[in-house]
């Protein structure tokens, strides 16, 4: 298998954990959000750490964390746990639709932020897929008589995490790792006040690690099914072009929507149909070419 085929196989890899992950918190619906949350930072930095010591890497990661990046990767640690928590909680009140949909406007929403943050332009095919994209959104606001919030959040905070990281002289899997260091005494000094009942009456809730053998676990996976596709994904970056790494993201939001309809038995409204067949022809529209390139490297032997 060609190398760009390699990489090809694990970002399918990437973007089926992202996508089934709904199926994996749902089993988490009876623990409190930031508990998972902090469990999954905790983990995920334990999990990091041994694959940067296998790797040698220890002292860099040192370097980095402490170094002249400390800012940009705290703010970066900030936005992606606000979205992953966001990601948790609609899962556990029943809003897997509308994050799917999020994730179907973030590339739309990072292509705004990179004209108005870094002065990029605009492409003919850009600008009408942004503007068709946000004729739907108003569609759904005005079909359902509420702003899609949740997706809203969803695609800001990713897209802010992506202005964070760009031009980041840090590669995806150290740069993450010290994002979730950051992170993890916060992560710690929750469940420490949790467990002493040192919260406040209206965050307290009662701890479940440790209360039973599968919950346990699956709080303990939380920090691999972070991290693991994490690495998958430097792994792709490296031999795939990025346009079809955007491209192929898009399985993401769609897995979710299928869990959401399918598995959850959420509801999808006459409006959420029309949104959505504008917001996937909008990513039709922006997604041509990388689609064009797409099929030339399955043909070229992936």
């Amino acid at each position: 298998m060609s190398e760009w085929g390699k990489g090809f196989w694990a970002m399918i890899g990437v973007c089926l954990t992202w996508g089934l992950s709904p199926l994996f918190y749902h089993q988490l619906s009876g623990v409190a959000v930031i508990e998972v949350l902090a469990h999954r930072t905790i983990w995920s930095l334990v999990f990091f750490l041994a694959i940067l010591g296998w790797q040698g890497r220890l002292a860099e990661f040192r370097r980095t964390l402490f170094g002249p990046y400390f800012a940009r990767l705290a703010f970066a640690a900030l936005v992606i746990s606000i979205n992953w928590g966001l990601f948790i909680w609609s899962v556990k009140a029943g809003f897997v639709v509308e994050s799917s949909l999020g994730y179907y406007i973030f590339p739309l929403i990072a292509v705004v932020m990179g004209l108005f943050v870094f002065g990029e332009k605009l492409s003919a095919a850009q600008f009408v897929a942004v503007l068709l994209a946000g004729f739907a959104v108003i569609v759904l606001t005005w079909g359902l008589g509420v702003a899609p919030w949740i997706s809203f959040a969803l695609a800001i905070s990713f897209a802010l995490y992506g202005v964070a990281k760009k031009a980041l002289a840090v590669g995806p899997v150290l740069s993450v790792a010290c994002e979730v260091a950051i992170l993890t005494p916060l992560a710690l000094g929750w469940l420490i006040a949790q467990k002493l009942g040192l919260m406040p009456e209206a965050l307290a809730q009662p701890v479940s690690f440790g209360q039973s053998a599968g919950v346990t676990l699956l709080l303990l996976a939380s920090g691999i099914i972070t991290a693991v596709p994490l690495v998958m994904f430097s792994f792709a970056s490296r031999r795939v072009e990025m346009s079809t790494l955007g491209l192929m993201l898009y399985l993401n939001p769609t897995l979710q929507f299928l869990c959401a309809v399918l598995v959850f038995g959420e509801d999808f409204t006459f409006w959420h149909m029309i949104a959505f067949s504008m917001i996937w022809f909008a990513l039709a529209i922006y997604s041509a070419p990388a689609l064009l390139r797409l099929g030339i490297g399955l043909r070229r032997g992936a």
